[in-house]
C-alpha cells in the first residue's frame, strides 16, 4: 500500500505507524459525560467500505496524516494533515 504524504509525497506504508481509526481527532467536550467518553474510548464501528484512519509518517518528516481508504479494496482514496482534517 502507497499513502502519500503531504510533505514527503507516496511512500510505502512501511514508512508510516498506524494508529487507528480518526475518530481520535472527534474528542467528545470535558462536561460530555460518561456515556459519551466511554464510547470515544472503547467502541469503534468495524465498517466495510470508506474509513478515515491516523497514521504518524515515522520514517519521514514525522508528520501526523488522516488517510482516506477503502477497506475491501485497501486503495487510498487519499490524505491530508491531521490538524486540517481536525478543523
Amino acid at each position: 500500500m502507497r499513502i502519500e504524504c503531504p510533505y514527503c509525497g507516496e511512500r510505502d506504508r512501511r514508512e508510516f505507524y498506524y494508529m487507528g481509526d480518526a475518530v481520535a481527532l472527534d474528542r467528545p467536550a470535558v462536561d460530555a459525560g460518561a456515556q459519551a467518553w466511554d464510547d470515544y474510548l472503547h467502541n469503534r464501528d468495524n465498517p466495510a467500505g470508506s474509513v478515515r484512519d491516523l497514521w504518524y509518517h515515522e520514517a519521514g518528516c514525522g508528520a501526523w496524516i488522516v488517510v482516506s481508504r477503502d477497506t475491501l479494496t485497501h486503495a487510498v482514496q487519499g490524505s491530508v494533515l491531521a490538524a486540517e482534517a481536525a478543523r
